[in-house]
């Protein structure tokens, strides 16, 4: 699964816009105080994370990016 596949799912299964952002493909306007995140980093990895009052706080990072969404369905479904 790719970020694309990923975004599909949680419309899918009806997960509100403003709970998630992945970076370039779902990007909610405006930006919800606080959301769920899946992003590229420096080095090619993937993180995921929440980011709450403007500060991201890490939760795991994966040189795959299909693991990376499985974990983001994971926190959100």
């Amino acid at each position: 699964m790719d970020v694309r596949e990923a975004a599909a799912a949680l419309r899918d299964a009806r997960v509100a816009d403003g709970y998630y952002w992945i970076d370039g493909v779902h990007e909610p306007a405006p930006t919800p105080p606080d959301f769920v995140y899946l992003r590229r980093v420096e080095g090619g990895e993937w993180e995921v994370g929440t980011y709450e009052r403007g500060v991201h706080q890490p939760l795991a990072r994966y040189a795959d990016e299909a693991a990376a969404c499985a974990h983001l369905l994971r926190q959100l479904t």
